[in-house]
């Protein structure tokens, strides 16, 4: 068994099962590594002021939000990465012009291209956000992340980026035609690495779960990086490891396999 430290952990599709529920073996595994002083970090694509319901629930303070542009440390902010407004504007244009919808991500609340069609309805509901309002140009210096809904087979190829930018696909049965925006330089990894030398934590003493392709820096980076049984297929060949699925103990068994349980 190895000395870890501190445990990241992606929320849909590895802590959260389906049908948003969670799995006992998964609250068993947290508790246990909190028992054990490990530290667990909640590594998500998500707003964070949409989680906290569920980091209550958790008792969990520590967060990388946004895809690695927020991260907070025992309720303290200790890094913050908007994107830049430039970036923003060509993704709104592109989507207006092929009848897509875009989410932007503040601190504080969700910014929406348009807050009555289906496709958006049917994405707040999956994603039980509930801070939201249309989006007005003067949030555009504040935006954390994006997650764009497209509206066919391969929309995304219509987003042409030149600067270190790309989409992720959300792992999500009936939200793959979302796609998240991740920024080469801001991403769960850069996130990880950043608090690991913040808390003086070395990598190998890391352990971070995840089943998105928004997850493949954090599994590359970190000391033991499992994917999830049911992970998107392109993400194994970033992790080191790879666990059963969120339905089956996939948490419980990976650190069961590190000797920690």
């Amino acid at each position: 068994m190895g000395n870890y430290r501190i445990l990241f952990l992606d929320i849909d599709g590895t802590i959260l099962r389906p049908d948003d529920s969670i799995e006992d073996s998964t609250r068993t595994a947290i508790n246990e590594m909190k028992k054990q002083h490990i530290e667990v970090v909640l590594a998500t694509g998500r707003p964070l002021h949409e989680i906290s319901d569920l980091a209550e629930e958790l008792k969990i303070s520590s967060f990388i939000g946004y895809n690695g542009a927020l991260g907070i440390y025992e309720k303290e902010t200790i890094f913050a990465e908007p994107m830049k407004p430039e970036d923003v504007s060509y993704i709104l244009n592109v989507a207006s012009a092929n009848g897509h919808e875009v989410v932007c991500y503040t601190n504080s609340k969700n910014y929406l291209t348009n807050l009555e069609s289906q496709s958006v309805k049917t994405f707040l509901k999956q994603f039980h956000l509930r801070q939201n309002a249309l989006f007005t140009e003067d949030v555009i210096g504040n935006i954390l992340g994006m997650t764009i809904i497209t509206s066919g087979n391969k929309g995304d190829l219509l987003y042409q980026f030149k600067n270190g930018i790309h989409l992720s696909q959300v792992n999500i049965e009936g939200m793959r035609h979302c796609f998240d925006v991740i920024r080469n330089h801001v991403n769960k990894g850069i996130g990880v690495e950043f608090l690991l030398k913040k808390l003086g934590i070395a990598r190998e003493e890391s352990i971070a779960f995840g089943d998105g392709m928004n997850d493949k820096e954090m599994l590359a980076f970190a000391g033991e990086g499992f994917a999830m049984g049911n992970a998107h297929p392109d993400l194994f060949q970033h992790a080191k490891h790879k666990t059963t699925t969120v339905t089956n103990s996939g948490i419980y068994n990976g650190l069961k396999s590190l000797g920690l349980i």
